[in-house]
């Protein structure tokens, strides 16, 4: 007998939403998850660099365990396996997200010489979901961080809006609002990622950050992410549609950063079936570099962050190239120049040509 298909909570608002093959794989695939998470210990927490529009800032970027992405419980996207690291239940007090900042700030005490000038804050959801974040937590958390200089905070393009902007322009801090996007293109978003709101939607999320920009002088912007290589699409079309998607994120007024990801395979996903089935390998560094080259002029800073770089989970080349190629995307990040990726090369950027040129989405046999 078939096992049922586990039915989202019916609370979650996003029921109806996306194509429902996909969510009801996803329901049952992220049911296969088997561990448990402390509420007051964020996911993930580092120091690092990043390039804002004023400039290089050592950074602290902060993962909090929320209960996870409401979209993510209904199905969601194909490729994150962040909610299978979320708390159960469905929701984290106040008071244990709030202790899971103090341990951020215990770490930044302890690895970094100096406080950063960049918070990043993500929930593997939206942090401005207040299902996921309380209005309270999120205005405790721009009283926290008031003496940095600039914050950045993720959330899906339904639940920007000015005020809660404002409740980190209003400490003096920049804020940026980093946007799920993916793709510019809806039909990529729609069938490959699963993602249920159209690029008109991040144009509506971007004019309420421009708002508060403008209305209050205040220094706040949008920073799109974007995902190279869903499941579905072969290495020449992810690559394609990242230029463009680029091209077209970096001329909406407000966006002033284009992050772009390379897909890797977590956890409890689709794109992991996929992957241990044949069916998906994540991009070449080669088209990391190819997509930062061709969109150096754009209108924004575009950077690029691979996780799991050089793993068979994340991008990579041949093996022998990972490090030094990711070394040359690093070094563009921090200072936009194209010309980095001519100090790399390898053989194996003949066979990602020849991937470039020849590999098929589809092919079916003619003959048994």
């Amino acid at each position: 007998m078939s096992k049922p298909d586990p039915q989202p909570d019916p609370e979650v608002y996003e029921q109806g939403r996306g194509m429902d093959a996909h969510n009801e794989v996803m329901r049952e695939i992220r049911g296969r998850r088997d561990r448990t998470y402390d509420p007051r210990e964020p996911t993930r927490v580092w120091i690092d660099e990043d390039n804002t529009p004023t400039g290089v800032y050592q950074s602290l970027t902060i993962i909090l365990n929320t209960g996870g992405c409401r979209w993510a419980r209904a199905g969601g996207c194909t490729m994150c396996g962040y909610v299978a690291e979320s708390v159960e239940g469905g929701s984290v007090s106040h008071e244990d997200l709030m202790a899971q900042i103090d341990v951020c700030l215990e770490h930044e005490a302890e690895n970094a010489d100096e406080r950063s000038g960049l918070v990043k804050i993500y929930t593997s959801g939206s942090f401005l979901d207040e299902r996921e974040v309380p209005a309270e937590t999120r205005r405790a958390i721009a009283e926290t961080f008031a003496d940095r200089d600039r914050m950045v905070v993720e959330s899906l393009p339904d639940f920007v809006d000015r005020e809660k902007v404002r409740d980190f322009t209003d400490h003096g801090l920049a804020c940026d609002v980093a946007v799920g996007l993916e793709t510019a293109t809806d039909r990529v978003r729609h069938d490959c990622v699963n993602k249920y709101f159209d690029f008109s939607d991040f144009e509506a999320a971007c004019d309420e950050v421009r708002a508060v920009a403008t209305e209050d002088d205040a220094d706040a912007g949008v920073k799109a992410y974007l995902l190279l290589k869903p499941a579905f699409l072969t290495e020449f079309e992810a690559v394609e549609d990242m230029v463009s998607s680029v091209e077209r994120c970096a001329a909406v007024d407000g966006c002033h950063t284009v992050s772009m990801n390379p897909t890797n395979v977590q956890r409890h996903t689709m794109v992991e079936d996929l992957f241990h089935d044949g069916g998906y390998r994540p991009p070449w560094l080669w088209s990391v570099c190819a997509v930062l080259e061709r969109t150096a002029d754009a209108d924004a800073i575009v950077v690029s962050d691979p996780v799991g770089s050089g793993s068979e989970r994340g991008a990579h080349n041949c093996g022998e190239c990972d490090e030094f190629v990711q070394t040359a995307v690093k070094d563009f990040d921090l200072r936009q120049d194209p010309s980095v990726f001519s100090e790399v090369s390898c053989e194996c950027e003949l066979t990602w040509e020849a991937v470039m040129e020849r590999e098929k989405s589809y092919g079916m046999p003619l003959t048994r």
